[in-house]
């Protein structure tokens, strides 16, 4: 791992944390200018390995050549402007960039400046060629910047960047890839996701309808991130502004909840995964009126009747090696809830949240989630985006899809 002179080395304490926790072996090297944000005790203690910082120290040669051979990934967080940049043009004036070119792994960057300078033309041609050379940059993100501006710059969160690399290390598992081969394969090549996302209507006059506040992101996010993992995705998508171009996803538009079962059973007997995220509703109007219901009485009373239970019946129906993962919003006694519905309609996994969060559920571009799991298992996500959360869980679908 590579620490360069960013304000966001800080996050570097956590990152290597996060990484060593979830089983890697991290050794860190800083250039001096890192050295002004975060000391190099502060990693080694985390990484347990000594940090590199020259490449003479004490009269003991640091070898470069070795440490670029040693590793199975090269993760540069932060990676600031000027060492982007000379990455790009092969400029070697400390021990990091020597490790870097030595480097016969894959090799991972996740930027992080002011936007001025994200966006700046050398900035993108600097990129431009480090991608051209078969590395992965992280996404950027945007938000509050050491300047005081808000914008796109800042870099990826720890807990994505370790998404990010134990994806992309799954994928090196499922391709054969190695330490000194490019990894091409993506670890979901080769299987069908059906994604279910977003609310349905449920008419009561041709002017009304029965609804909830999903807005769709949440099922949207896990559709790209399964599509960014290999998976060929089914998406089915209940009434939303909001859409995806990925060419990896097919998406059916449905309105009601009948459509939306509908759609489901079609595509769920080739579906290898089957994520149903939709807030579907639970009761719909038993008579819908032909023309508008007209205001009369004070009172007015709606008869309504029980949708069908689209994950109840993929659940009973479910086929071996079928992974099913259902959704689980709740106002209260969440856990209690949550663990019900993952016995009772045969999920392998559920996405417990709940509307007490801060941050979280509707109205929201940011979610707070814990995985459940039929064996007791569970994983506590902080407050991410709702792409970082998506991202999460198909990780964990992966585990699954190994276990």
């Amino acid at each position: 791992m590579g620490v360069t002179g960013s304000i966001a080395a800080y996050k570097a304490a956590l990152l290597v944390r996060l990484l060593v926790k979830e089983g890697a072996e991290v050794k860190v090297m800083m250039t001096p200018a890192a050295c002004d944000f975060i000391t190099p005790l502060t990693l080694s203690t985390l990484s347990k390995h000594e940090v590199g910082v020259h490449v003479s120290e004490n009269g003991n040669w640091s070898n470069h050549v070795m440490l670029g051979r040693w590793a199975d990934v090269m993760l540069i967080a932060p990676a600031s402007v000027n060492t982007i940049a000379k990455m790009a043009n092969g400029i070697c004036d400390n021990l990091l960039l020597a490790v870097y070119l030595s480097a016969t792994c894959p090799v991972l960057f996740a930027p992080a400046m002011d936007e001025d300078m994200w966006l700046h033309p050398a900035t993108k041609a600097n990129v431009a060629k480090l991608l051209s050379y078969g590395h992965r940059q992280l996404p950027v993100h945007k938000g509050e910047l050491a300047s005081g501006l808000f914008g796109e710059g800042r870099m990826a969160e720890p807990e994505s960047i370790v998404a990010y690399v134990s994806e992309f290390l799954a994928g090196a598992a499922a391709s054969g890839g190695h330490s000194g081969t490019p990894v091409t394969g993506k670890p979901l090549s080769g299987k069908t996701a059906l994604v279910s996302a977003g609310p349905t209507q449920e008419p009561i006059d041709p002017v009304r309808f029965i609804s909830n506040h999903s807005s769709g992101k949440m099922g949207i996010a896990l559709a790209e991130a399964l599509a960014e993992a290999g998976a060929n995705v089914q998406l089915v998508l209940g009434p939303t502004p909001l859409s995806t171009t990925h060419s990896g996803i097919t998406t059916t538009r449905v309105i009601t909840a009948a459509e939306m079962y509908e759609r489901c059973m079609e595509h769920a007997a080739a579906a290898d995964i089957l994520v149903m995220a939709a807030a579907v509703a639970d009761y719909r109007p038993r008579k819908v009126a032909d023309i508008k219901i007209k205001k009369k009485d004070d009172e007015m009373s709606i008869e309504l009747e029980k949708t069908a239970d689209i994950a109840r019946t993929l659940g009973a129906q479910k086929k071996n090696g079928q992974l099913l993962i259902g959704f689980s919003l709740e106002t209260n006694n969440e856990r209690e809830y949550a663990l019900k519905k993952l016995k009772d309609k045969h999920l392998d996994m559920v996405v417990l949240n709940s509307l007490n969060d801060a941050g979280a559920g509707f109205f929201h571009d940011t979610n707070k989630v814990t995985l459940l799991s039929p064996d007791g298992k569970e994983k506590a996500l902080p407050l991410l985006s709702k792409q970082e959360v998506a991202r999460n869980i198909v990780l964990a679908i992966i585990d699954l899809q190994h276990a």
